[in-house]
């Protein structure tokens, strides 16, 4: 997609030239309050733009937007008044901001004030703001507006600042182009190939193992599950080593290109949405492009499962048992329960480069949603890890939750036949089943955290804050936060 060029500027704002001002609104003690960073536009009105705002019904609240015509009070024709809410945090400062950009769809040039308070979050927020997926459209539409300037002064904190968010955005973008794809282009062999050119790219390595290499090494889940389709399964190894690194993190994501639920099918309603399935192994493609731009003093290794779980007459079967890589053996039960036997095969994979971290997402379980909605993540493993991926989510805006792996479930994984089985024989505790089910893969030692986003990765109500319709590029955001504060405090 086209972004939106960004710019630090500390110009006059009445007599610069644009298509329109944003300002924040809040919701004060005392009513609306006009956002810090708002003062030369306020002094434009003469004071009465808080009067004008109120006449027409503005409140300050999260996710408003009010659009005031200037008269030629000031150069531009517009003021866009967004709301920030209750507080100027980071997060209401990003989703504000994204508003502003989706309103500002087709203008040349407009002025964000809001960098006033975070240049890095009003970065952030207008570029994933002004995201849209036009690939498959015959009408493009007018498209984002094309240039952005934050009004905050240009010091090095505040350049370091709209560098990174930048790239942070651009990485959140290559993963919600991967799952907007559809699963007629985004296929286990073309979404390799495409991972192979983007981390080429960005001078990363790349090891790709097709399914002669995969059988040959014995990854049996990544095989039992892809066997159905005739497109068949992929592992993509992207690695990546900073300069002086200090810890060594393994990244893990689940690539189901499409998931029909195999022999076990899904309901038709809705299985459009399986497209998303990749939502994981599209992050971690996206995280490691990101962990190649930011020059991370860590070394990273992604194991990236990629196959497609189709019913056909090759298709593994409910009462399967399979071997996985490294040896142990599981029963399928089910094979809609498919996301945690590739997982399990990369997990093994990954912990022989003996990682000091393990971070795994996926699109894992309709319980995740059950237990939290659609927009906050269960995040799962050793238990300080896990609370500290989860605690950092949260303040990047990505909501998690730590959840529980409690020990009375383990039993219901038994199995009659093999190692374990891949579903318990009830539907209570789901999410945290799946949990323990990939405890059982993860090697002695490595702190790990699994991420379960079956919500927060695809959104399918209209546009909010700076999220669109469709892909989120969830938890890529927060991925990129924890390899900071480990390259930070090891």
């Amino acid at each position: 997609m086209t972004a939106p060029k960004l710019a630090l500027t500390e110009g006059d704002l009445s007599t610069t030239a644009a298509d329109a001002v944003v300002v924040g609104t809040l919701q004060g003690a005392d009513g609306l309050e006009l956002a810090p960073g708002a003062e030369a536009v306020a002094a434009a009105f003469d004071g009465a733009l808080l009067d004008v705002l109120g006449t027409l019904r503005a409140s300050g609240k999260a996710d408003e937007l009010v659009k005031v015509p200037t008269f030629g009070k000031i150069a531009a024709p517009l003021v866009l008044a967004v709301g920030l809410g209750k507080s100027a945090g980071e997060e209401q400062v990003r989703r504000a901001s994204g508003v502003a950009a989706r309103a500002l769809g087709g203008k040349k040039r407009a002025i964000n004030t809001l960098a006033a308070l975070h240049v890095g979050a009003a970065a952030e927020g207008t570029l994933l703001g002004a995201y849209s997926f036009t690939e498959y459209k015959s009408d493009k539409g007018e498209g984002p507006v094309a240039k952005v300037d934050l009004h905050a002064a240009g010091s090095k904190e505040n350049k370091a600042a709209l560098k990174a968010a930048v790239a942070i955005a651009e990485s959140v973008a290559i993963a919600r182009d991967f799952i907007n794809t559809p699963p007629n282009d985004l296929y286990p062999a073309s979404f390799a190939a495409r991972a192979e050119k983007l981390a080429t790219a960005a001078g990363l390595d790349v090891e790709i193992l097709d399914e002669k290499a995969l059988k040959k090494q014995g990854f049996g889940g990544i095989l039992g599950v892809g066997v159905g389709s005739t497109r068949q399964p992929r592992l993509v190894r992207i690695s990546y080593k900073g300069a002086k690194a200090v810890k060594k993190v393994a990244l893990v994501g689940k690539g189901i290109t499409f998931d029909t639920g195999g022999i076990s099918i899904k309901p038709a309603a809705g299985m459009d949405e399986m497209t998303s399935d990749m939502s994981g192994a599209a992050a971690i493609v996206a995280t490691m492009v990101l962990a190649a731009k930011l020059k991370y003093p860590l070394e990273i290794i992604a194991s990236i499962p990629m196959a497609e779980n189709m019913p056909s007459g090759d298709a593994y079967r409910p009462g399967d048992v399979l071997t996985m890589y490294g040896g142990k053996t599981v029963e399928v039960l089910n094979t809609d329960a498919e996301g945690r036997l590739i997982l399990s095969d990369a997990i093994v994979r990954a912990c022989e480069d003996n990682p000091d971290y393990l971070i795994e997402t996926a699109t894992l379980t309709g319980a995740q949603v059950v237990a939290l909605g659609k927009r906050t993540a269960g995040v799962m493993g050793s238990d300080e890890f896990r609370d500290r991926v989860a605690a950092i989510g949260t303040a990047v805006g990505e909501s998690a939750w730590p959840m529980p792996l409690p020990e009375e479930l383990r039993a219901d994984l038994d199995s009659r036949l093999a190692d374990l089985a891949n579903v318990t024989g009830h539907r209570w505790g789901g999410m945290l089943a799946a949990g323990l089910f990939l405890r059982e893969f993860v090697a002695e030692g490595v702190q790990w955290a699994h991420i379960d986003i079956a919500g927060p990765a695809f959104h399918t109500g209209g546009p909010y804050g700076y999220t669109s319709k469709g892909g989120t590029g969830v938890p890529v955001r927060t991925i990129a936060a924890v390899l900071a504060d480990i390259a930070a405090n090891g």
